[in-house]
């Protein structure tokens, strides 16, 4: 398995993620550029430009037609993913560190930092896809207590908002209704990652603590824990084998004092049932700061502190793996 290389940013990778059909390929970074490639060759589609900070997350609707970008500038901006064109800007008195559309694209939540006295939020806002213009007046806000929000994902159907926070907790909100529905102590240090299952039952959180597990959506009930010897960053699920693959490595502030193979800077492949490794990838050289895997299985991306983003597509052999038991 030879990964293409792709190098259109020059600082480190915040979030990679595909489109619905696996056909594009969305990466977000503290360029203050968001960029969008096709994922079967590599080749870059266009930037979406405008951003004055650091971006952090990055999303787009099933349709492939709007992308929504939050950013270190205190902004989230909608953009046409065809034109690049910006058609909508959502101020916030800090960061926005999380965005992400409803399973309907009726709604995008988007998380912002707690900073200078002003608290964490979860705003979830209204999108009509048929107009530019869109509502500065959110539907909700939830206000994560007393330990702010990190990471924040849809649950089924949109109901609940699964958010998970600096302490290691998850918390699950009826957002409609602005109440807590559940709440669990799921890790030992902050969430650094949350990515749902396709159907939305359960899914799949990384931490500092060094591991990541799996959760049942609504009763946040522990269904598989994946331990590592290093702080992992990100953690996504594959639909084709039973796999769940993991990136981390060293803290990015004490790279320069080791090498690519003291800092675990590989991406970890794990048996999603069994909780055993498999296998790793190496060729960053920096840690892995997220992951996202092509909706049918084929391959995966990686981003990284090198500024690299990796897209994988997996050879023949992987999908004959039987995993010996």
């Amino acid at each position: 398995m030879i990964p293409i290389l792709l190098q259109g940013h020059t600082r480190a990778l915040t979030q990679v993620k595909f489109n619905s059909d696996g056909d594009l390929l969305m990466t977000a970074a503290k360029d203050k550029v968001a960029s969008l490639w096709y994922s079967h060759n590599g080749e870059r589609v266009g930037t979406f430009t405008g951003h004055q900070g650091s971006l952090w997350s990055i999303d787009c609707n099933k349709n492939s037609t709007l992308v929504i970008t939050g950013a270190a500038d205190n902004t989230a901006r909608l953009w046409h993913a065809e034109t690049g064109r910006m058609l909508h800007t959502w101020e916030f008195p800090t960061a926005v560190k999380r965005v992400e559309f409803s399973h309907d694209d009726r709604y995008v939540l988007m998380v912002t930092e707690e900073r200078m006295g002003h608290k964490c939020g979860i705003y979830v806002f209204q999108i009509d896809s048929s107009t530019p213009e869109q509502s500065d007046e959110p539907v909700t806000v939830l206000w994560p207590s007393p330990v702010k929000a990190t990471v924040a994902a849809w649950g089924y159907l949109d109901k609940h908002i699964i958010a998970g926070h600096d302490d290691g907790s998850l918390t699950v909100y009826d957002w409609q209704y602005e109440k807590v529905v559940n709440h669990t102590k799921a890790h030992e240090a902050t969430i650094t990652d949350m990515q749902m299952w396709k159907d939305g039952t359960y899914f799949i959180t990384s931490s500092k603590d060094k591991t990541a597990r799996l959760f049942e959506t609504t009763t946040l009930n522990p269904l598989k824990l994946y331990k590592a010897d290093t702080g992992i960053n990100t953690a996504a699920m594959t639909p084709t084998q039973d796999l769940v693959i993991l990136g981390g490595g060293q803290a990015a502030s004490e790279v320069t004092t080791t090498s690519s193979r003291q800092g675990k800077f590989e991406s970890r492949l794990y048996h999603k049932i069994f909780e055993d490794e498999v296998g790793r990838i190496k060729g960053h050289f920096g840690p892995i700061n997220t992951l996202a895997v092509i909706p049918d299985g084929r391959g995966f991306a990686s981003g990284s502190e090198d500024g690299y983003v990796r897209l994988h597509h997996f050879d023949s052999d992987y999908f004959k793996f039987k995993y010996d038991y």
